[in-house]
């Protein structure tokens, strides 16, 4: 492949293409209108623009990509993650154009895909599954049929879904029909597809996803696991590879388990195989994502390996360059997803003009975005700005390395999740390792954050104070202090720390 089109946006994008350039590829982005002036866009080698903001009328339009790709003679299509990335019939019909899908075929997309699929899938290979529904749900009888044979509390789940959409859990046996209508409606709303199942809802889990990597020639590896269970929503916000609770022996029997399933399904590229684990580390295939993870980087920074390069490689036809006896942790590494969030809103999302933007620096930093000073957030995709990733020799490097890259970034007019991920750095139960999915709800509330900075504020005029008494210097009134103080009663010091 001399040229890939890059059939996504933003920080994804950007990565995609210097790994490109890494290998001497020219690249092709598309984009929306809202995007005209992106990072992404610019530094691509050719860029087309192919509809308005909203991305069902840009970015997943698929035949109008495919008919970019052909114009431009594009030999290969990247799907980054998220839109098209798992869209088994938009793989299909890239093929068929003669073009080079660089992800698995469409047939281990629709198998895996699908929750129940991908759930009937590993059965045939004894992985451990959360007791439940065998296919979807069809009527309530059969409903409660199953949550009294699992037992309560249980947890509706959309086949097609993800990212806790049609997802209900249910403690009570007289409000089943209705969360199972709610479930229903959500799912079919958000993805065409109203099928549910059930699951028992299993108490206090880590949300543990395994990374693997395989080519056309019969060989799969697994590259370690990620620790994904700081979520909000249902959604990801803080991830670390490795886990602080694996064993050793838990890690190969996970490892040779996602393996099994990718070659249940002859999978190709790379993908993740997700599990839950128990209070007594017992684990249970979840589901599979048939594409690069937004959390990718913190396996690369630990294994030195790039998973994006292998995509192409193995997209060409390669052998992996590397085998399982070739893989060991190197440390550890920690990233967060900085979005354009108020947590101390319930994570709502921001808009706004980035005033200003200053990412970290220096040893073990790395930070994949695609945003500059003076920029707008749109409001018609992910609110994420950027990934902060960190590694060090071990977690508690890795920990306090990210509290100083987060101190270090600079970003102002717009609320960002920067300050709830420093509080999870800081908090004894993240440090300790001792959490679980339901960390935000046990622990977290949005007033927290306005005490921290408070305390932060009081400490550093304290030292301010301190430094200017010790070297004899005349303390003037604190008017100064308190009139910069007054505009938007925000604090002078505040708003000079963000």
């Amino acid at each position: 492949m001399k040229k890939i089109l890059i059939a996504n946006r933003g920080e994804i994008a950007l990565r995609v293409m210097r790994t490109c350039k890494d290998m001497g590829i020219k690249t092709v982005a598309v984009f929306s209108e809202a995007d005209r002036k992106a990072l992404f866009v610019r530094y691509a080698d050719e860029a087309v623009c192919i509809g308005p903001p909203e991305s069902g009328k840009s970015y997943l339009l698929g035949d109008k990509i495919i008919e970019v790709a052909k114009k431009l003679k594009v030999d290969g299509i990247h799907p980054g993650y998220g839109f098209l990335s798992e869209n088994a019939a938009f793989a299909q019909k890239v093929k068929e154009a003669g073009l080079i899908f660089i992800g698995p075929s469409a047939e281990a997309m629709r198998m895996m895909g699908d929750k129940l699929s991908a759930k009937h899938t590993a059965k045939k290979y004894n992985i451990p599954m959360v007791p439940g529904s065998d296919g979807a749900i069809t009527d309530i009888k059969e409903a409660q049929e199953v949550a009294k044979k699992v037992g309560l509390p249980v947890l509706i789940k959309a086949s097609a879904g993800g990212g806790g959409k049609g997802m209900r859990v249910v403690e009570k046996a007289e409000l089943l029909e209705e969360q199972i209508k709610l479930a229903t409606s959500e799912a079919k709303s958000a993805f065409g597809d109203g099928s549910v199942f059930i699951e028992r809802y299993v108490k206090g889990p880590r949300h543990i996803e395994i990374q693997i990597m395989a080519d056309n020639h019969g060989n799969v590896v697994y590259l370690f696991e990620r620790e994904c269970s700081i979520q909000r929503r249902h959604q990801k916000v803080v991830e670390e590879a490795p886990s602080s609770v694996l064993t050793e022996e838990i890690r190969k029997k996970m490892g040779q388990c996602a393996v099994d399933i990718a070659k249940a399904c002859k999978y190709s590229g790379a993908g993740t195989i997700e599990f839950l684990l128990d209070e007594n580390k017992d684990f249970f295939f979840l589901e599979m994502n048939t594409r690069l993870q937004v959390e990718h980087p913190v396996t690369e920074l630990i294994t030195g390996i790039d998973l994006v390069r292998e995509q192409i490689n193995v997209a060409r036809g390669n052998k992996l360059s590397f085998t399982q006896d070739d893989l060991k942790i190197h440390g550890h590494s920690i990233e967060i997803r900085v979005c354009a969030e108020d947590p101390s809103n319930n994570f709502l999302p921001d808009i706004g003009k980035l005033t200003t933007y200053a990412p970290p620096k220096g040893p073990g930093v790395r930070v994949d975005d695609s945003m500059e000073e003076g920029m707008d957030i749109p409001i018609y995709y992910d609110p994420m700005i950027a990934k902060l990733i960190v590694h060090g020799r071990n977690r508690t490097e890795a920990i306090e390395r990210m509290i100083r890259a987060i101190d270090e970034y600079k970003i102002a007019g717009v609320q960002t999740t920067l300050e709830f991920c420093k509080f999870v750095m800081r908090h004894p139960a993240f440090v300790s390792g001792k959490f679980d999915t339901h960390f935000v709800n046990n622990h977290f509330k949005p007033e927290m954050l306005n005490d921290a900075s408070e305390s932060e504020e009081a400490d550093m005029i304290a030292a301010i104070a301190a430094s200017l008494f010790s070297s004899n210097k005349a303390i003037k009134p604190a008017t100064s202090v308190t009139t910069a103080s007054t505009e938007k009663g925000i604090s002078a010091w505040r708003r000079r720390r963000d």
